[in-house]
């Protein structure tokens, strides 16, 4: 991007966090004339440390290391290789420097400011578990179908934007809310609520997918093609079998999955004579649920083929959109590719996607993060321990709660610090230690 939008980005975010000019110089370990000069744009965008330096003294959480620009792989080459001319100070000190920063309030502050007590996530869960299996009569209280259209809207944004806890704590009521309209409403009414219900639920079994909870997963899953299928939408039912997709692949039944995602994009596929913008979303994410459970299965040709035909529905669409909340476009087809190739062992061939990546274009957080989190990977599989750092770093920059006390994240960060050369181990150890990772 240009040097006047970074720098304007930065003077933006300072003022938010209500500092001054030499408080940011300070935190950022550089000088009060050169924060200065980049906000007024006298300065070209400073290099990757420099960029992480400053986003953790402004509680940027990311944003100025996307606004920096470049794909997520030069990023975290950049954040390894950047020299220390900008500062005037040595590069591995402001490496270690802007390390400590995230390790510390930023970053805890980011993760318990949507959850003060973490008992209250477990709390929420057991909530939301009390839902999915209540089976009593439904009241008949007056229902607002635009303001659950609104809720269950305000419950896809957050988990695409990795707020899980909001999501968790905000389902329990929206979910007993939408079984009451699929019971009172009639006609074209009900069959909305009963789409509306599988969007929710869809969510529900996303987010659990994520805290590992497959038995509730599951249920949440099926609850979502029960209601598309009570929907009479086909959007909505090929929406729903992408949930069934990821649920079946988290149980390990990858065959199961794939052969599911197939079947239900032919069936889409059938009726794209002229497709609309959701039609071609829905249907190319599931040929990407359907390569990715194909490559679990060790299916190259298949998971080839899959990826095609998606890259070509990316193609066809023609942007990065988020239709149907399915984030689906030709970025999102790469991420794929991107982490197919760390599954199948091609670490070389993942960073090469990764490059490819316009990582600004990512319509949500959650792919962000996701695909800052595949790259780790294939450098720790290259024995780039650095680059995985700054890269798992960056995820957790951009969406703490896709990282913090979540079971890949955690493993990754202890698997970066057991191959740590001396040199970067205790950068590593540290932010491993913060993540309450153990080598």
């Amino acid at each position: 991007m240009g040097r006047e939008g970074f720098g304007e980005a930065l003077r933006r975010l300072r003022l938010r966090a209500g500092l001054s000019v030499r408080e940011v110089a300070r935190r950022a370990t550089c000088g009060k004339s050169y924060v200065s000069d980049l906000e007024h744009g006298r300065r070209c965008a400073p290099s990757m440390p420099v960029v992480q330096a400053l986003d953790q003294a402004v509680h940027a959480h990311g944003e100025l290391v996307l606004r920096a620009g470049g794909s997520v792989a030069n990023l975290a080459n950049d954040a390894c290789t950047a020299g220390s001319d900008a500062l005037g100070k040595d590069a591995d000190e402001v490496r270690r420097r802007g390390f400590v920063g995230l390790t510390g309030a930023a970053l805890f502050d980011a993760v318990l400011g949507a959850c003060d007590d973490p008992a209250r996530a477990g709390g929420a869960i057991d909530a939301l578990a009390g839902v999915l299996v209540d089976h009593s009569p439904s009241s008949d209280s007056p229902v607002d179908l635009p303001s659950l259209d609104h809720a269950v809207g305000a419950a896809k944004r957050n988990y695409q934007a990795c707020r899980y806890f909001q999501v968790i704590n905000g389902l329990p009521v929206l979910l007993r809310d939408l079984r009451v309209a699929c019971t009172v409403l009639e006609g074209d009414a009900r069959l909305r609520a009963y789409a509306l219900s599988a969007e929710a639920y869809h969510a529900a079994a996303s987010v659990l997918l994520k805290q590992e909870d497959k038995g509730l997963a599951w249920l949440a899953a099926d609850r979502s093609v029960r209601m598309a299928r009570a929907s009479q939408n086909p959007l909505v039912i090929g929406s729903s079998a992408r949930i069934i997709t990821h649920a079946l692949m988290d149980g390990g039944h990858h065959r199961t999955a794939a052969d599911v995602a197939r079947k239900a994009a032919l069936r889409m596929d059938a009726a794209l004579a002229d497709p609309s913008p959701d039609d071609l979303s829905v249907y190319g994410t599931l040929l990407l649920r359907g390569a990715i459970a194909a490559a679990h299965s060790g299916e190259r040709h298949v998971t080839a083929e899959l990826l095609d035909e998606a890259a070509d529905a990316g193609a066809r669409l023609g942007h990065d959109g988020n239709h149907m909340w399915t984030a689906f476009g030709p970025n999102n087809v790469l991420c794929h590719r991107v982490h197919i190739a760390v599954r199948l062992g091609d670490a070389g061939t993942a960073i090469e996607y990764a490059r490819r990546v316009e990582i600004g274009n990512l319509p949500a957080d959650e792919r962000r993060a996701s695909l800052l989190l595949d790259t780790s990977r294939a450098f720790l599989m290259r024995g780039q321990h650095e680059s995985a750092l700054h890269s798992l770093r960056a995820a957790g920059e951009l969406a703490p709660q896709e990282v913090v006390g979540r079971g890949a994240p955690l493993r990754l960060a202890g698997d970066i610090l057991a191959g740590a050369p001396p040199g970067l181990r205790r950068e590593a150890r540290e932010y491993a230690a913060s993540l309450g990772a153990r080598a």
